[in-house]
Formats: structure tokens, sequence, C-alpha cells
């Protein structure tokens, strides 16, 4: 469980998770009060945040709030990260091309 906590992708802040799911931070904290969710306190430049596990955020939502509302907050959520993503890989891509074409005229020189 303790690896979990440290994978990329597998934690989210508590400002994220009422972005994402639609949740509000009273719902966030009774949850944890409840057991519902584990957390971890993390601290940025003295302003203290929750570290939450997103498989957990998933699944209070699935189960709790499975409303039209936030299925459609989550997949909007889900679409901007998958752009992102993209755009990062679009980058890369285009680096890669350069990078190769300086190469190629090298080897013609």
């Amino acid at each position: 469980m303790q690896e979990e906590w440290s994978r990329k992708g597998a934690t989210l802040s508590d400002k994220t998770a009422r972005k994402e799911f639609g949740l509000t931070q009273d719902e966030v904290v009774a949850a944890i009060e409840a057991g519902r969710l584990q957390y971890r306190v993390g601290v940025i430049h003295g302003n203290p945040w929750l570290r939450l596990l997103r498989r957990e955020v998933e699944e209070l939502v699935q189960s709790t709030y499975n409303d039209r509302d936030h299925r459609l907050r989550r997949t909007t959520a889900e679409l901007a990260r998958v752009d992102r993503d993209l755009k990062k890989l679009r980058a890369e891509i285009a680096a890669l091309e350069e990078r190769r074409a300086e190469l190629a005229t090298q080897l013609e020189a």
C-alpha cells in the first residue's frame, strides 16, 4: 500500500479532487472522518494541503455521487488530462524529428 503513495498519478490534492470530481471540502473531510479516504498532509510555502489516493476518491464518487453532473465533470477532467498528454507528446515528436533531420544532414555532408 505504501508504494501507491509514491506512484506517479496515484495521488491528488484535495483541491484537485474538488475540481475534477465536483466534491466540496466538507465532503472530503467527512469521507476522511468516516474512514473512506486515506490522506497525507503536505505543506507548500507554509500552506497545508491534503494528499489523497486517486483510487479511493474515484471509488467514493462512483459509489456516492454517480449522477450526470459528476460523470460529466469527471469526463471533462479526463479529456483535459489526455489533451495535455497529447500536447506534450507532440512537442517531443517535433523535437525528435528536428534532431533526426540535423543528424541526416550531417550524414549527407
